[in-house]
C-alpha cells in the first residue's frame, strides 16, 4: 500500500427544497486521488441520506495537500484557464449575487 497523504475532496450537491447548490470540501487521508474521491463520495451519499431533500450531483474532484492540515494550510485549489478580465471572471464564477454567505445563510 502506498503512503497515505491528505486530500481535500470537493463535492457538489443540489438542495431540491431550497433550490440551491452547495459545494463542500472534506479532508481525507488516502493513498491516492481515486481513494480520496471514493471516500469523499461515500460521505457525500451519507450526507444526502441524512438531509433527505439534498441530492449528490456525482461531481467530485480531489486536491492533494502537500502539507499537513493546520492553521493556514491550503486544503483545495482549482486552476481554470480564462481570458475574462478579473472583475468579469469573479462575477461569472464566484460572485454572481446568488451566493449565501456565512452561518446565517447556510439554511
Amino acid at each position: 500500500m502506498s503512503e497515505q497523504s491528505w486530500y481535500g475532496v470537493r463535492c457538489v450537491f443540489r438542495d431540491c427544497e431550497l433550490g440551491v447548490y452547495e459545494e463542500r470540501v472534506t479532508l481525507w487521508r488516502a493513498a491516492s486521488f481515486d481513494e480520496a474521491i471514493e471516500r469523499g463520495e461515500s460521505e457525500a451519499r451519507e450526507y444526502c441520506a441524512d438531509l433527505g431533500s439534498v441530492e449528490y450531483t456525482d461531481f467530485a474532484e480531489a486536491y492533494w495537500m502537500y502539507d499537513e492540515p493546520g492553521e493556514g494550510a491550503e486544503v483545495f485549489s482549482l486552476v481554470r484557464e480564462s481570458e475574462l478580465p478579473v472583475g468579469e471572471y469573479v462575477e461569472r464564477f464566484f460572485d454572481t449575487g446568488a451566493e449565501r454567505r456565512g452561518r446565517g445563510d447556510a439554511g
